[in-house]
């Protein structure tokens, strides 16, 4: 019986892979070529998608270490979602994007969701037009069928949608662009899909367009996602996921008042989606251990969102519990690793075994140098790892005469240090008493009454 034929990589595929692990991201095409371990997590993932996909709802938390790969899980996840038909939205959360603010940062979240919408089709983003295209060419396709006229089964398709907070207005925006395809009006378009992405900063500018009074503000991020979710599944898709990274920037958030308000919009969040209250939504928010686990400022110092995210007491003692809304992501074994950079190997060569720069003994000898350099780190938190093999890698395709026992010794790697466990400095609790103003009823500035005793 003979082995099966190694998988080719295409260049373009191959460049784009290397060239994002030597500057320490996640690649955006080509995760499957170094996929490795972590089976479980990603099949919990996987009854997620079929989930939302059959007009439920899910929730998860990805908590990892610092480099540990929650990025890379994450993009795995939304590769698996677009594959299944869903449509997803991703967006990493920063001090100018927050899911909850009253000076903009929800609304530039939102945006930023929008801009990175794919489908199938348009992994990349920017897969608005598309979306509401294929509903109003759905739509035709049953005017058409009935014999009736097509701006009435547009509507009657929408109604569902009115029963949602901001139905309304947003049924009318999708008939004005099926008013703009009938009319060839290419501007009314662009200002359907500017309204729909979150773009109006004013509802003078929204009513001027489109004749509609709202806009997607903070205050309706969520609704909006829970409207678009239902507009997806009605232009023919199985639903929306929502992937959040970099969810320790609330955790950051130096203001008690803000953080615990994000902390509410993550708790009805939560409740929605494990109540079945959202059709067709799934999340999915990365983040490490302190952003759950510090009862400080973490999710854990948020006494409702403690109680609904604590761990299954009895998963202890080897026991695991892969369907609660937290998800820690497993450790890569020594084994994973070896694994890994075995198709780091492959994927530098383009798929070709016989372009393979370095034998199966200069990755042992790889692995056992950062073992005594940073100890088992090496493959718990594997970014830095990767990016030193990439390097090795790179100056041995460039130097043909240079042997891989000679740098081997050269790669110096320290442990990661996390800059989310820096030093936070705490908010008083209420500002400093002021000095009463002068007036007559002020006391007197003299001490002669501090050591009077009765």
């Amino acid at each position: 019986m003979t082995s099966p034929a190694p998988e080719r990589i295409r260049p373009r595929d191959r460049d784009a892979i290397i060239q994002s692990l030597r500057a320490g991201v996640v690649p955006r095409v080509g995760q499957q070529h170094i996929q490795v371990g972590r089976a479980n997590e990603v099949q919990a993932l996987v009854t997620d998608i079929d989930r939302v996909a059959d007009g439920g709802s899910a929730i998860r938390f990805a908590i990892g270490e610092y480099g540990a790969g929650k990025s890379f899980f994450l993009n795995l996840v939304r590769s698996i979602a677009l594959e299944r038909k869903l449509v997803t939205v991703h967006a990493d959360l920063s001090p100018d994007r927050r899911l909850h603010a009253t000076g903009g940062q929800a609304r530039s979240l939102y945006a930023e969701l929008m801009r990175n919408l794919s489908t199938r089709a348009k992994p990349d983003g920017g897969a608005m037009p598309s979306v509401v295209e294929r509903f109003v060419t759905e739509s035709l396709n049953s005017a058409r069928d009935r014999g009736v006229n097509p701006e009435a089964v547009i509507r009657e398709r929408l109604e569902s949608l009115q029963e949602l907070t901001g139905g309304y207005d947003f049924a009318e925006v999708i008939a004005a662009y099926w008013r703009a395809h009938d009319t060839g009006n290419e501007q009314l378009k662009a200002d359907v899909v500017r309204w729909l992405r979150g773009e109006y900063a004013t509802r003078t500018d929204a009513r001027a367009a489109l004749g509609v009074r709202t806009i997607i503000d903070d205050a309706t991020f969520y609704d909006q996602l829970k409207l678009f979710a239902r507009f997806t599944r009605l232009a023919g898709f199985s639903g929306l996921l929502v992937c959040l990274d970099e969810m320790v920037n609330l955790y950051k958030l130096a203001n008690t008042q803000a953080r615990n308000s994000n902390y509410e919009q993550v708790l009805r969040i939560l409740n929605d989606s494990l109540q079945g209250a959202c059709e067709g939504l799934g999340f999915v928010m990365g983040g490490t251990p302190d952003m759950l686990l510090d009862t400080r400022r973490g999710l854990y110092s948020y006494a409702a969102l403690q109680s609904r995210l604590a761990e299954n007491s009895f998963a202890t003692g080897g026991l695991v519990d892969y369907s609660g809304p937290v998800l820690r992501l497993a450790n890569l074994s020594p084994e994973d690793m070896f694994v890994l950079l075995t198709k780091l190997r492959h994927v530098f060569a383009a798929g070709e075994p016989a372009s393979y720069l370095v034998p199966d003994e200069a990755l042992t000898s790889f692995m056992q140098h950062c073992a005594g350099k940073v100890g088992d780190a090496y493959f718990r938190t594997p970014r830095t790892t990767i990016k030193e093999f990439v390097n090795l890698l790179a100056v041995i395709e460039q130097n043909p005469g240079v042997e891989w026992t000679q740098l081997i010794q050269r790669i110096d790697l320290a442990p990661e240090f996390n800059p989310d466990l820096a030093p936070l400095d705490d908010e008083p609790d209420m500002a400093p008493p002021l000095p009463p103003p002068p007036g007559p009823l002020s006391p007197p500035d003299d001490d002669e009454l501090t050591n009077l005793r009765l």
